[in-house]
């Protein structure tokens, strides 16, 4: 009995999979799983998401006044899409098109990942070479990661730099050599052992990877990536981005708006060149796209040696982990962030700013053979990100699942307010105790890391000067007692900020920059 009610079963089973017993034979079991996930997406998904896509980029541009923006899709090594919008300058009529140069910003690292590829491909250097090696200047806190710093260490920010290490320096008018000579009086986190992200320290691997071959960091991206790809549009060096006479003004939003902007600043990012110095345009992009997802070919051609550029693919570094019992991780591998979507897809991308005036991301999905670069003109509000996962939540579900503006537009708010400070100096306190004599404080004082500053005074005004050279001059605005504040400026402001005077034997000995001090060096000492 038990055997005919298995057969029974057996047979309805066979008959509701639509066949007989004759017919039926077990599907071969696989040596492995698959190591890449089946292509989920097909070209008619891929063209939905890309007739929508005009709507995506003209819907932001509205709801955040982003003056000009280009954007452009690959799929399996062909351009389905690629446009310009808007202008190159608030109040002119030269409009945005595919050959447009826009600052990349940090999209500049992934491009640089496969500069240094190329160069670890054909044994210029190797991944685990020490930086040091090939750029001397290279040193921090402890003498053994400055000795065996390698360019994977650096190039996905686990040296144990600090965040941003350096950066603010750059403001204040000091060097490439500058820098490096000074990033030794950071505090370390744990090396190897720890994620931060630091555009010095990946531009010190860059330039070392030019000094092994003779060479400098924006010749070395053109002769490597640049010359071969035909990327006329695209250079490492300022100059080119400046003289072009078709490229993207930079733009900031006017005092007191969310929409209006202007043409205000000039972000010269020589420094960090390798970190954030590249300018392309989305025609240039395209072709980069296509090498990276063809394995470092491109129309036929070997560019980049394909385990070399698979390496900077990986994850090396643990940039976030998860906060939520079951969810994702977060990593970073050399230039790009490296995670997985919902249906165990590799993801890779990377957003670049600029504060000055650029905002720019690009997003690939390997599997699929999919890629989008968008690059707008306005400092970073989080527009072009939002047109890039509308266009890949639409390419994925066939609809837009998340309301992704507002939730891009409330990640970007959070880093602003994150970095502010918690004091409201435009509201003193109630019962302000007075300043000493504006004269008590006037006086050179020094900062190890920071350089010189000074202070003057005219009547009851006092101004501070800091940086190179005194590059930067801040009238100062008395808080509370021998504290005053100021109003932040250059690529790394932070909006108002506190100066607070140390008294000694009765007069001010001291003061410390309320910004400057995340890493306790923002004490300036009377000289």
């Amino acid at each position: 009995m038990a055997a005919r009610i298995a057969a029974t079963v057996l047979t309805l089973a066979l008959v509701a999979a639509g066949c007989s017993s004759e017919e039926a034979s077990p599907e071969p079991l696989a040596d492995s799983p698959p190591a890449v996930p089946a292509a989920q997406i097909d070209r008619a998904d891929v063209d939905a998401a890309v007739g929508d896509l005009d709507g995506y980029v003209e819907a932001m541009m509205a709801r955040t006044g982003t003056p000009g923006v280009a954007a452009a899709v690959v799929y399996q090594d062909e351009v389905l899409y690629s446009r310009g919008f808007g202008v190159r300058k608030v109040g002119t009529d030269e409009p945005v098109d595919t050959h447009t140069r826009f600052q990349l910003a940090s999209v500049s690292k992934p491009v640089a990942s496969s500069v240094i590829a190329a160069s670890v491909g054909d044994g210029a250097v190797d991944w685990a070479d020490p930086v040091r090696r090939y750029e001397p200047e290279f040193a921090v806190a402890d003498p053994y990661v400055s000795e065996h710093a390698t360019f994977v260490d650096l190039l996905s920010h686990r040296s144990g730099l600090p965040d941003h290490a350096g950066d603010v320096l750059e403001d204040f008018g000091y060097d490439y050599d500058d820098i490096m000579g000074r990033l030794d009086q950071l505090p370390l986190a744990s090396f190897r052992d720890s994620y931060a992200y630091t555009n010095f320290g990946f531009t010190a691997a860059g330039n070392a990877a030019a000094k092994a071959q003779g060479t400098d960091w924006p010749e070395l991206s053109r002769r490597r990536i640049y010359e071969p790809l035909g990327m006329a549009d695209t250079s490492s060096r300022f100059e080119d981005w400046a003289n072009s006479p078709n490229h993207a003004v930079n733009h900031v939003l006017a005092d007191g708006s969310t929409t209006e902007w202007e043409a205000k600043y000039v972000r010269e990012p020589d420094n960090q060149s390798p970190a954030g110095g590249a300018s392309s345009s989305v025609d240039d992009m395209t072709k980069w796209i296509r090498m990276e997802l063809g394995g470092g070919e491109f129309e036929g051609r070997r560019i980049v040696d394909a385990d070399a550029l698979q390496y900077t693919h990986t994850s090396h570094s643990l940039s976030g982990a998860s906060g939520t019992e079951g969810a994702r991780d977060s990593f970073y591998g050399l230039g790009f962030n490296v995670g997985t979507d919902d249906k165990g897809r590799v993801e890779l991308s990377h957003s670049g700013a600029f504060a000055l005036g650029a905002s720019t991301t690009v997003f690939m999905v390997p599997s699929e053979q999919l890629g989008i670069v968008v690059l707008s003109n306005s400092a970073p509000v989080g527009g072009s990100e939002t047109v890039a996962a509308q266009f890949m939540d639409q390419v994925r579900n066939g609809r837009q699942t998340v309301d992704w503006a507002p939730l891009i537009a409330g990640i970007f708010d959070g880093i602003a307010e994150e970095e502010a400070s918690p004091i409201d100096y435009a509201t003193p306190p109630a019962s302000v105790t007075p300043a000493r004599p504006a004269t008590d404080y006037v006086g050179m004082f020094d900062s190890p890391f920071h350089g010189p500053a000074r202070v003057s005074a005219d009547g009851d005004r006092l101004t501070l000067t800091v940086g190179k050279d005194g590059r930067l001059t801040y009238p100062l605005t008395h808080y509370d007692g021998d504290t005053y504040w100021f109003e932040t400026s250059g690529e790394n402001a932070v909006g108002p900020t506190g100066v607070t005077f140390e008294i000694e034997n009765g007069a001010p000995a001291s003061f410390t920059v309320e910004y400057l001090d995340k890493q306790g060096l923002g004490r300036f000492t009377r000289s």
